[in-house]
């Protein structure tokens, strides 16, 4: 059995952010994910895609954004165990024992939820044809940006992924965006960016049309669409994108006992804990009054739930907060020069 300060389940950009929180604090972690690799959402769905709303960093990628924090936490020398699932949690003496599916066990005062929305698959194409080129030619995420190069897109969508990958991917393809509505739920600036783009002819815009069919023999060829009214376009494409959301599946969560609201876990705003003593949620898959699934809200989600843990695996200890600047304490744990 292992013993630790803190289980983290999830390892995308705000269980990365809490797990240095927690080692800046003085805590030791371990962190398990289901993927067989360090990010998250961030890293399996859009390594490639520009971020733009991370504080003093005007844009980077997924992948950028996780690997400057492995570097981040690189000091604290916490162990990952990828390509595994917690399954099973039970309450023993205040301490939390936690089993996995590949029959690991920890035991720890602390459990935070950082599993962004539990396990997760992108909602795919209901035209039955689209099988045959999933993973080649029908995709629903962008891992390498560069294979659309000078290539026809055709991008279905009216969120934020599938505005954003419009607007990169029209520096370099011939992009035809595809929305069901006419209105688009992406940000401001990027639904005006898209417009500018169609307007200078760098993309074209289809609204209130829908996937009909997908047509090609080894590669895809054309993909034809349709609107309300049953008419129809084809459209001659060598990619088709998809970016409808996310189905949402907790898994074992739901038999944890804790609050569920709409499959997310309700939190207080003070340390991000649960109705469970000593089990905290942060990122994507916790709610509480004005929520906004940032990673930036994360960030701050997790460094308050590190703080929260504190109590529970130094009951003895007082809290002292530190300003990583002058303390001597955190450039120690960090191998900070002076």
């Amino acid at each position: 059995m292992i013993n630790t300060d803190v289980l983290i389940i999830g390892a995308g950009p705000t269980g990365l952010f809490c797990a240095h929180q927690l080692g800046i604090i003085g805590l030791k972690c371990e962190v398990v994910d289901n993927l067989d690799k360090i990010g998250g959402q961030c890293i399996e769905l859009y390594p490639d895609k520009p971020i733009y709303d991370i504080p003093a960093i005007p844009e980077c990628t997924g992948e950028e954004l996780t690997n400057n924090l492995i570097q981040q936490i690189k000091p604290f020398n916490f162990n990952f165990h990828l390509s595994d699932r917690v399954q099973e949690i039970k309450n023993e003496n205040s301490k939390w024992i936690v089993k996995t599916l590949k029959g690991k066990e920890f035991l720890t005062p602390n459990i935070v939820i950082a599993g962004g929305v539990g396990s997760f698959e992108p909602r795919k194409f209901p035209t039955k044809n689209c099988e045959k080129f999933e993973g080649k030619n029908v995709l629903y995420s962008v891992k390498d940006k560069t294979i659309f190069k000078d290539k026809k897109v055709v991008i279905f969508g009216g969120g934020d992924s599938a505005l954003d990958w419009a607007i990169e991917l029209s520096k370099n393809s011939k992009v035809t965006l595809i929305h069901r509505r006419d209105e688009f739920r992406g940000v401001h600036t990027s639904v005006d960016k898209v417009k500018e783009l169609e307007n200078e002819k760098k993309l074209e815009v289809f609204t209130k049309y829908s996937i009909k069919d997908v047509e090609g023999n080894e590669n895809l060829e054309s993909v034809e669409i349709k609107n309300e009214e049953g008419e129809s376009k084809t459209i001659k494409a060598d990619y088709v994108l998809g970016f409808f959301g996310l189905i949402m599946q907790l898994g074992p969560i739901l038999e944890w006992g804790l609050n569920i609201d709409k499959k997310t876990i309700p939190v207080n705003t003070e340390n991000f804990e649960t109705n469970k003593k000593g089990i905290f949620a942060i990122g994507d898959i916790c709610t509480y009054p004005g929520k906004l699934k940032l990673i930036l809200s994360g960030f701050h989600e997790g460094a308050l739930a590190a703080r929260g843990c504190f109590k529970y695996a130094r009951p003895d200890e007082k809290y002292r907060f530190e300003f990583t600047t002058t303390s001597k304490t955190v450039k120690n744990r960090i191998g900070a020069k002076e």
